[in-house]
């Protein structure tokens, strides 16, 4: 074990993150400053591409990291049968699921179920596919809807707060399945699909386009809220949640809803970006 990971395990995970929370709204000029100026810096963060493109303008650093971008600056792929990514990122991995197994990296995997925390849930996906994908410090922090779909219910699943980086990916067992996330179930025309929001250290907080702030508070037990006859329907390509601070989105899907294309681990990848698409009829 590297120092690097030993460290994960013995950080106070929710007290650390609890005060990086605060330290990240903290409006102070110079505080706020050299923290945006750092992460531009040493991430190589393209402001181009963002509405307000003067960093320092922001009010604090978490409004600074969950920017907008340009009403152009991405683009929907134009195949309406397309899957399409939900954030900017890399992939981390993605593939079939095989017997309700998740491939997280070299040597380790984990279940559907423990993702969702619900068997039941995890049953539609059991030999679906899956696609993982990292935002590290540099990207686009708001994560749209990769298909249209119907909110049917959250599930607020309590965990560690592991950092989701490559090294600890590659290195703690069943990281997705311990850390805390936000698991949230859609219906589309052409079946059901999660997309789950992992938190990470640092402040492992989720906000969504129709709850608002959801974690923290952090979460002692599984906490699930029922959106049915709520009718929240989002198109493909609308934002739909953000990551205040960097993590991992997860995407499952049931068996022969989408047929993925070639992607490689540590690909990058671009909000609106062709993952995958439906099959063609008779396929």
């Amino acid at each position: 074990m590297t120092f690097a990971v030993l460290v994960q395990y013995l950080i106070p995970h929710r007290a650390l993150s609890r005060v990086v929370y605060w330290a990240t709204r903290w409006t102070w000029r110079p505080w706020k400053n050299f923290l945006i100026g750092q992460i531009v810096d040493r991430y190589k963060v393209d402001m181009t591409e963002a509405a307000q493109s003067d960093p320092f303008a922001y009010q604090h650093f978490n409004a600074f990291f969950t920017r907008k971008l340009k009403p152009n600056a991405r683009h929907e792929d134009g195949d309406p049968t397309a899957l399409i990514s939900p954030a900017d990122g890399r992939i981390s991995q993605a593939g079939r699921i095989v017997d309700g197994r998740i491939f997280q990296a070299k040597g380790q995997d984990y279940t559907a179920a423990e993702l969702l925390g619900d068997e039941a849930a995890a049953a539609p996906y059991r030999n679906g596919d899956f696609v993982t994908i990292y935002l590290s410090p540099r990207d686009y922090h708001r994560v749209h809807m990769p298909l249209g779909g119907t909110l049917r219910e959250t599930v607020h699943i309590p965990g560690r707060i592991f950092s989701v980086a490559p090294f600890a990916v590659e290195a703690i067992p069943r990281l997705f399945a311990r850390n805390e996330r936000l698991v949230c179930h859609f219906d589309s025309p052409n079946g059901p699909f999660v997309a789950v929001m992992v938190g990470a250290v640092l402040v492992s907080s989720v906000a969504t386009v129709w709850d608002g702030l959801v974690i923290p508070p952090y979460a002692s037990d599984i906490r699930r809220k029922s959106f049915a006859g709520q009718d929240i329907t989002l198109a493909r390509f609308a934002e739909m949640a953000r990551f205040n601070m960097g993590s991992t989105v997860i995407l499952l899907l049931p068996p022969g809803m989408i047929e993925l294309d070639a992607l490689q681990s540590q690909q990058t990848v671009k909000l609106g970006q062709r993952l995958g698409r439906r099959p063609l009829p008779g396929n």
